[in-house]
Order: C-alpha cells, then sequence, then structure tokens
C-alpha cells in the first residue's frame, strides 16, 4: 500500500489506531464476560467501544510520549 498520510500526522495516527484496536479488543471482552455470547452482543459491544475509544484515543496521545520516555530510559542502546 502506498503511504498517503503526511509523516507529520505519525503520531496522531499511531494513537488513533492503538487506541481503536485496543479499546475494541478489551471492550469485546468485557461485553462478553459481562454479557454472554447473546444474539444482541455485537450492537452492545460496539456502543461500548465506541465511548470507550472517545476516552482511549485522547488518553493515548497523553500518555504514549510520556511512555516512549520511560521506555528509553529503561532500554540499553547500542
Amino acid at each position: 500500500m502506498k503511504p498517503f498520510i503526511p509523516q507529520r500526522f505519525e503520531s496522531l495516527v499511531f494513537g488513533l489506531l492503538l487506541s481503536g484496536f485496543m479499546s475494541c479488543l478489551v471492550t469485546l471482552i468485557a461485553s462478553v464476560l459481562t454479557v454472554g455470547i447473546e444474539p444482541g452482543l455485537f450492537g452492545i459491544w460496539m456502543e461500548n467501544w465506541f465511548s470507550s475509544w472517545l476516552v482511549a484515543f485522547p488518553a493515548v496521545l497523553v500518555v504514549a510520549p510520556l511512555v516512549r520516555r520511560i521506555v528509553h530510559r529503561l532500554v540499553i542502546t547500542g
């Protein structure tokens, strides 16, 4: 696939995708554990996922730089 997003948006796209995938997976597990595998599970999951993503996306944008700095201090380079 040919890149189409300017590099200056890399951290924003990273946060968008990471928060989307993680919140999607976590809300699926939580929804299944709470409701079980029911006919309305998909709708419940999507509702929970969307509201979780609204929180997760800005949280990742704020937390990711801090985590990168911590990891940089923990990892031996070179």
